[in-house]
């Protein structure tokens, strides 16, 4: 009974700690043969010149407080002369004031009493060290010894992980009624938010079923997010941006329609909780759209940042339909006909095209995965826009919008629509996976 209520704790223990641990072991061991020893003999090195350096310095100043003690003992014994001679003289001249006014008296005491003659002691009172010593050069070389503090050691995804040489589909799921899986939101594996053209948003326990079904949603493109919470944000068919409780029964109004703007997608920053927002403005005249770009807002819908031009003042985005957010800070929008990168600040990286994009996300590598609607599959890119690879190509499976990546399992969600019954559902792949062997490719 015991061993069940703590199952979950020791799958993690043998599961997690115990892997990352190996891998922090191997690149500490790393650290070590590679530049720890070399760093070490060089500041052993760098301390014995300021330990002799030191100590030359040290006997130095010993020297000069001996001396110091001989010149004041020979100070004490000379002084006592003068003081002697002072005494004397005091008398004499006491003897004299007496016979001022008796000329031969005084002539007499003067003939016999000598005067005694003026001796200089200007030697007597003037000492100096034999060498100088300078104070500030032994604190320098005192001070210099410090104990810096080191962050707590974090392990990379790059050291732990690596792409496989094909995804594996690990299960897969469909829904009736589901029509066409435009959106996917995840939750956990077993848990996913899924939005179809009929304006559904809907929560799918991947065993049991259907659990809660938002209506009146705007979910033909990437119009819902999951926060960290577990909380629901979307965008309904009034053009508001709504939040909806982890219990689905609190609902809130974060942004309000805004004027003249359409909202296509949505995403709660999982770095921050920031809210990032593409939206487009609808000419209904001409009945296309004109302009477009991305606001950033904080969680509570406090705008805060637009994202609009590149550095030469170009439009940057025209359709901007899905939107993600990379581990570096880079913003990610799936447009018309490309993909349009930019970083945290809202400068133009890249733009990446030859496809139709839709759904989009990344991966614990930072990879950029994209849902390519011309060929049906789904491409990825690295963070810096050079092609990768392309998987899931079917001939009875075509990849719908849909498309998000679970962090903790590592397993792409991939939106379908099956030609052989004509139901739509998600593919469950795995084609990221641990690493067999910690070596110094870690490092690279």
């Amino acid at each position: 009974m015991c061993r069940d209520q703590h199952k979950d704790r020791i799958v993690h223990i043998r599961s997690d700690f115990i892997f990352d641990s190996l891998a922090i072991l191997t690149e500490i061991k790393y650290d070590f043969e590679k530049s720890c020893q070399s760093k070490l003999s060089d500041l052993q090195k760098t301390m014995t010149k300021r330990t002799l350096r030191l100590k030359g310095l040290t006997e130095l100043v010993a020297y000069d407080i001996s001396e110091l003690k001989k010149l004041k003992r020979s100070l004490i014994s000379k002084l006592g002369k003068p003081k002697r001679k002072i005494t004397k003289t005091e008398v004499i001249l006491y003897k004299f004031e007496q016979f001022l006014d008796k000329p031969v008296q005084f002539l007499t005491c003067l003939k016999k009493t000598p005067i005694p003659r003026k001796k200089s002691i200007s030697g007597i009172l003037s000492f100096s060290l034999n060498r100088k010593i300078n104070r500030m050069e032994i604190i320098k070389l005192l001070g210099e010894i410090q104990i810096k503090e080191t962050k707590k050691r974090q392990i990379r995804n790059e050291q732990l992980l690596e792409v496989m040489h094909a995804p594996l589909l690990q299960k897969s799921f469909k829904l009736l009624g589901l029509c066409e899986v435009c959106h996917i939101s995840c939750v956990t594996t077993d848990m996913v938010w899924i939005s179809d053209i009929f304006g559904r948003i809907i929560l799918i326990n991947t065993k049991n079923g259907p659990l809660h079904i938002v209506k009146n949603s705007k979910s033909h493109s990437g119009g819902h997010s999951v926060t960290l919470e577990g909380n629901l944000i979307y965008i309904d068919i009034n053009n508001n941006i709504n939040k909806l409780s982890a219990d689905n029964k609190t609902l809130n109004t974060l942004i309000k329609n805004i004027e003249q703007w359409t909202a296509e997608c949505v995403l709660s920053s999982p770095s921050n909780g920031d809210l990032l927002v593409g939206i487009m403005k609808f000419d209904k005249k001409k009945y296309i759209y004109t302009d477009a770009k991305v606001l950033r807002c904080d969680s509570t819908g406090k705008q805060m940042q637009v994202i609009e031009h590149n550095n030469k003042g170009k439009k940057l985005y025209k359709l901007p339909k899905y939107i993600t957010e990379n581990h570096n800070g880079d913003i990610i929008v799936s447009d018309k006909s490309r993909v349009v990168v930019t970083d945290r600040g809202g400068r133009h990286r890249f733009s990446y095209g030859g496809l139709s994009p839709l759904g989009i996300c990344v991966d614990a590598l930072s990879h950029i995965l994209v849902s390519d609607a011309t060929t049906g599959t789904v491409r990825m890119i690295d963070k810096d826009g050079h092609y990768i690879l392309m998987f899931t190509k079917h001939k009875e499976i075509h990849v719908s919008g849909g498309l998000d990546y679970d962090d903790k399992n590592h397993l792409l969600l991939v939106g379908i629509n099956d030609k052989r019954d004509d139901n739509s559902g998600v593919n469950v792949y795995r084609y990221i996976h641990r690493k067999d062997q910690f070596d110094d490719d870690l490092h690279g």
